[in-house]
């Protein structure tokens, strides 16, 4: 944003500059030349006004010539002609040689008889000089012409210096507005990048984080400020949640014990009908306290804050193959892997161990004797896709839509929350879960992961 604030602003600057330094040094040069011409003319006229004597009184050409170089400033060469534009006196320009004299005298001849014919005043240009012709008398009816011929590098020369300073006052300006441009994006940019740090870290999990406040604009430094209320309540809220998920767990658990213990007290001098009642009853209690340990799991995942960092996949799905094989090798389940080596995901430490943990325990209470379970490991679009797969009964559409529900699903010897908690910690990873068919029949969990390549 800092680059865009300043580029924005130079642009400006520049549109600025150009807009009011070009018509200036247009308008500039424009007065500069018809300044030149104009005195170029006038001092024409003030050549054929002293030529009138000498055409009138029919003069020498000698005396005339004379006049000429008087008249004239350095760098300058003239001409006269009598009526009929025959020429009477003409000087040399000191720029040219023969031949370009010789040239420079028939286009003042030129301009000496269209003078003549037609009256007013005749310009041309050509070789960096202005040539300007006038009539000598009365214009209705002239004794002559007069043609005086000067250099134009002198205007040139102030044009381009004109142009030179105003280059540099415009470079001056562009320096002065590149500099404003890159205080202001910093005024701007720089609480604006601590807020964002703040917010990715709050993101990670370091809820203590607070943005620095008090630079910048006003509009900035208030959402430095709502930001930091919003970090400091959400700090609040989580730190609540997990006080009462502690408090929800030792509550809980210890009465539960306590039953369980006081019926096996019970059990133990009990007959046989009593007895059967009082497993029954502590059947019952078993699932009850895995139904607490599994509603604790949801909450802990959805009031978790995961730091992420990198986890070598195929590492932990070996790890968890491991785990598992001899609980899968009792249900005569076979229970594989193929996991790319070196794979590695970007995610809160321990929850992939949970996370299939969680799938493997759903698959291999799904299947029966004989039934094998897969789980894989891939890149896909920048992405760690991890599934598990087995051939067991499968799920029906309607049961995939809510699998990931509290509840959904549940079985007596379950407790329906096993997919919820895979689902929360993923969401909570920036990751992300769906379930499929497997070819030929059974039930694939698509993991997708984000991937640790940055």
């Amino acid at each position: 944003m800092t680059r865009r604030i300043a580029l924005a602003v130079m642009a400006l600057v520049t549109v600025l500059l150009v807009l009011a330094v070009v018509p200036l040094g247009l308008s500039l040069s424009g007065r500069e030349r018809a300044s030149f011409r104009d005195g170029t003319e006038a001092a024409d006229r003030t050549l054929a006004a002293a030529a009138e004597e000498h055409l009138s009184d029919r003069g020498s050409s000698a005396s005339l010539q004379q006049l000429l170089r008087r008249s004239a400033q350095p760098g300058d060469c003239a001409a006269v002609f009598d009526a009929t534009g025959g020429e009477v006196a003409v000087t040399s320009c000191p720029d040219q040689d023969a031949a370009q004299n010789a040239a420079t005298r028939q286009e003042w001849s030129a301009l000496a008889r269209t003078v003549l014919a037609h009256g007013g005043t005749a310009m041309r240009t050509a070789d960096d000089r202005l040539a300007v012709a006038v009539t000598v008398g009365d214009e209705s009816k002239p004794v002559g012409a007069s043609v005086l011929s000067r250099s134009e590098e002198p205007t040139n020369d102030r044009i381009e210096a004109m142009w030179t300073r105003l280059a540099v006052i415009g470079l001056g300006g562009l320096a002065a507005g590149a500099l404003l441009a890159v205080l202001l994006a910093r005024w701007v940019g720089r609480p604006l990048r601590a807020v964002d740090v703040a917010a990715r870290d709050l993101g990670e999990g370091r809820l203590d984080v607070r943005a620095a406040g008090g630079r910048g604009p006003v509009e900035v430094r208030r959402l430095a400020s709502t930001f930091n209320t919003m970090a400091a309540r959400m700090e609040a809220l989580i730190h609540g949640h997990r006080a009462v998920i502690a408090d929800v767990s030792h509550q809980l658990r210890t009465p539960l014990a306590a039953l369980r213990l006081r019926l096996d007290m019970l059990s133990a001098d009990a007959d046989d009908a009593t007895g059967a009642e009082l497993a029954a009853a502590q059947q019952e209690i078993a699932r009850l306290s895995r139904l607490v340990d599994g509603l604790l799991a949801v909450a802990r995942a959805e009031n978790a804050v995961p730091r992420p960092v990198a986890v070598g996949v195929d590492e932990v799905v070996a790890d968890r193959i491991a785990a598992w094989t001899p609980v899968a090798q009792e249900r005569q389940v076979r229970l594989a892997a193929r996991c790319r080596p070196g794979l590695t995901a970007h995610l809160g430490p321990g929850d992939l161990e949970q996370v299939l943990d969680n799938l493997l325990a759903n698959a291999l209470d799904a299947v029966g004797e004989g039934a094998q379970v897969t789980v894989t490991g891939r890149m896909r679009h920048e992405r760690v896709i991890v599934t598990v797969a087995d051939d067991g009964p499968g799920m029906s559409e309607e049961a995939q839509k809510s699998a990931f529900h509290r509840f959904s699903g549940g079985e007596a010897s379950g407790t329906g929350l096993g997919l919820a908690i895979v689902h929360r910690l993923l969401t909570a990873n920036g990751g992300a879960v769906q379930l499929e068919d497997t070819p030929g029949g059974g039930l694939t969990v698509v993991v997708d992961l984000p991937s640790d390549a940055r």
